[in-house]
Parts: C-alpha cells; sequence; structure tokens
C-alpha cells in the first residue's frame, strides 16, 4: 500500500508493520450495488481502470516482500487429483502459464467489487492488495468470480465479461480464461481447505473452459 503512494489506492498516513492508517472511503457509491441494479459492465469498467493504474510503471524499487506467483498458486499446485478433472486442468494451465509470463509487474493479487471503492473527490480506489509479482493478466481472473454467485454464475456472464475485459485492456481473450481457468481452481482449492462450497469457482471455471473449446 505504502509503495503505491496513493495512485490507484487509498493514500496510507501512517504504518507499523502491518498495521495502516489510511485514509477512508467516504464516497456513497458501490461496485456490488452497482452489479445487483444490472450496472455490472460499468462496475468493471472501473475494477480494469483502478488494475490498469496500479499496474502502471513505477520508478521506485519493488517491496522486497512480493509473493511469487508460485507460491499464491502453491494450494493448487499441490492439489492431489485424478488426472483429468477440473483440479489437474487448471494446475496443468497455470503451469504453462507461468512458465511464460506475458510480463511481470506487482498485482494487487485480489482485485473486486469489494476491494475497490468509492473516495469521494479521489475517485475509486483499492484496499486489501495482496502483494503478489506476476503477470498483469491475472489481476482481471478474479472479478468473473464476483461480486455475488447469483451475478457471476448468470447465463452467458463468463463469455460476456471476458468480451469486455478483452476490449477494454486489449489482453489476448483465450490469455485472460487460461488466468480465469487457473484461478478458479485455486479459488476452489482454498474453498475446500475452509470446508466451505466451491460451486462458483468450479462453475465459473468450467465455463471458461467450454469458452476454450470456442476458440
Amino acid at each position: 500500500m505504502v509503495w503505491w503512494d496513493g495512485i490507484g489506492a487509498a493514500s496510507i498516513f501512517a504504518h507499523d508493520g502491518d498495521a495502516l492508517l489510511l485514509e477512508r472511503a467516504t464516497g456513497e457509491r458501490d461496485l456490488v450495488a452497482m452489479s445487483r441494479a444490472g450496472q455490472d459492465d460499468e462496475a468493471i469498467r472501473i475494477l480494469v481502470a483502478v488494475a490498469q493504474a496500479l499496474h502502471a510503471p513505477r520508478p521506485t524499487p519493488a517491496p522486497p516482500t512480493l509473493m511469487p506467483m508460485a507460491i499464491r498458486f502453491r494450494a493448487l499446485l499441490e492439489h492431489a487429483s485424478l488426472p483429468g478433472d477440473f483440479y489437474d486442468c487448471a494446475a496443468t494451465t497455470v503451469r504453462k502459464l507461468l512458465a511464460n509470463p506475458l510480463d511481470r509487474t506487482i498485482l494487487h493479487g485480489d482485485i473486486q467489487h469489494y476491494n475497490i471503492l468509492d473516495f469521494g473527490d479521489r475517485g475509486w480506489l483499492m484496499i486489501d492488495p495482496k502483494g503478489v509479482l506476476g503477470e498483469s493478466t491475472f489481476d482481471f481472473a478474479n472479478i468473473f468470480c464476483n461480486p455475488l454467485d447469483e451475478i457471476a454464475l448468470s447465463p452467458g456472464r463468463v463469455a460476456h465479461r471476458a468480451d469486455l475485459i478483452a476490449e477494454l485492456t486489449g489482453i489476448d481473450r483465450t490469455r485472460l480464461l487460461q488466468w480465469v481457468v487457473a484461478y478458479c481452481g485455486l479459488s476452489a482449492c482454498w474453498h475446500l481447505e475452509d470446508g466451505t462450497d466451491p460451486t462458483c469457482p468450479l462453475t465459473v471455471g468450467k465455463a471458461a473452459l467450454a469458452e476454450l473449446a470456442r476458440t
């Protein structure tokens, strides 16, 4: 958060170890409410714009505590599963992506509707980064599982979001969907570890695989 210095992110007034004193989000707009009100495309445009601001090159050296992408995906890469199932497919996909990254930048690691807030005159800014180092495309994958199951799982939503995000960013749609498959496998593994229902990421991930099969 300190490294971003208030550009695309909430400003930090003071910090001590992991404790932060940051500016307050005083705006009244809410991305979750926007998506629920049928304005999901507008919410995604905002998410993408914030992510792009965070990914912009900076002259300041990267923090030394960033998490490598291989560590971020440890739960998926170490998941014992039968060959051919979704987890195996997702793990195979992320290994290929990690072996040939398109770029390398500091990522938020959890870009989604709940972590981008309205800061009034300062606009939309992020909070709660995970501090990951890796390919910028990854930061758009988590959007597909948010903000609520009924939105993420609505018919045609994965294909439409892939079209929109690819158009807004210039990212290859196939590459984007591959990262969605990888992220959904990771998210489903986290659900299993926590004893919660992995249905949403599994369904989104399988829809992304179906889109990839059509290309």
